[in-house]
């Protein structure tokens, strides 16, 4: 059975210090904003699973049909003895239909901030995947990553990207990101990233609107977390989730909103609402093929192949280098 290898790679900065100084600067920032990525403590993370199981969330279930019937199409275009790197380890689901219609991956490389997230990640892999070697790599993966080399030589590199995570990151951001896939991926290699589709905005709100009201406490937990982490006094009942799509930015606009004039209190810290005022914590920008290829391109990458369900709904997209 495979053992998964010591975490490799930078080890990040304190992650309670990091969220302090995140939070403290969103919350002086005009307009306020806090990153998305805290959304996830563990009750965060169990949130958002439940999100995925939501009638109105078509996201999760729909990526994973693309892969079910479309991952041997995918691994016969990789192919064989790749090295698979992820950004980002989640539940699994994904990666495991991944790898296991590979032909004779090398080694897989979760990349993660979050110790503990990467060592469940190849934990549970070890055991589904035993001769599969795996490299643990505590990083983030919008900086500039050092690879770690596996024992037997790989033919090349996958980049797996799914999830639309990438529609989180504003459109620069996003290019920097693929400039960074490219030059992870090498010479030779290739990426799968999974994108979410412009379509009917009425199906896009509900998507981040749902009747039973998950979203809107995954949201508003962010806020809890900064009472228990941060020695903050939020009254989770002078705030509300508002999730909106903006057509001219083609994104869903996600802000905690308050409902009153009130005064809270962050690490000792006065931070004034007034009512109405809106807090940005996650854009989500939803891709057109054409547009989604433009800006692949400027990152030196080519849309090789796009497979997406009956409905258009969602893509995952193969790419590797471009020319230059």
């Amino acid at each position: 059975m495979a053992t998964p290898m010591p975490l490799s790679g930078l080890q990040p900065a304190d992650p309670a210090s990091m969220f302090a100084a995140d939070v403290a600067g969103g919350l002086a920032h005009r307009p306020k904003r806090i990153p998305s990525k805290y959304f996830y403590d563990a009750r965060g993370s169990a949130l958002f699973e439940d999100i995925c199981a939501q009638p109105e969330y078509y996201l999760t279930r729909t990526e994973l049909s693309i892969l079910a019937r479309h991952a041997p199409d995918i691994a016969a275009r990789v192919g064989a003895r790749a090295m698979v790197v992820e950004y980002g380890s989640g539940s699994g689901l994904k990666t495991r239909r991944l790898l296991a219609a590979l032909e004779e991956p090398v080694a897989y490389v979760p990349v993660e901030i979050s110790p503990a997230a990467l060592e469940a990640t190849t934990a549970a892999l070890a055991e589904e995947f035993p001769s599969l070697e795996l490299l643990p790599l505590c990083a983030d993966f919008t900086t500039r990553l050092a690879l770690p080399e596996p024992s037997r030589p790989a033919a090349h590199r996958l980049v797996f990207f799914p999830g639309s995570t990438l529609g989180n990151f504003d459109l620069a951001d996003a290019a920097r990101l693929l400039a960074g896939m490219r030059a992870d991926m090498g010479t030779g290699g290739m990426a799968v990233v999974g994108i979410d589709l412009v379509k009917d905005p009425a199906l896009l709100e509900a998507a981040y609107n749902d009747a039973a009201g998950v979203t809107a406490a995954f949201t508003l937990n962010l806020l809890e977390r900064i009472n228990r982490e941060l020695e903050g006094n939020f009254d989770l009942r002078l705030f509300e989730h508002r999730a909106r799509y903006n057509p001219l930015a083609q994104r869903i606009e996600t802000h905690i909103v308050s409902l009153a004039d009130q005064l809270v209190r962050v690490a000792g810290t006065p931070v004034r609402f007034e009512e109405g005022e809106a807090m940005l914590v996650e854009y989500s920008y939803k891709y057109t093929l054409a547009g989604f290829s433009r800006m692949a391109a400027a990152a030196g990458l080519r849309l090789a192949e796009a497979f997406t369900d009956a409905d258009g709904r969602f893509a995952v997209v193969l790419l590797e280098r471009g020319q230059g």
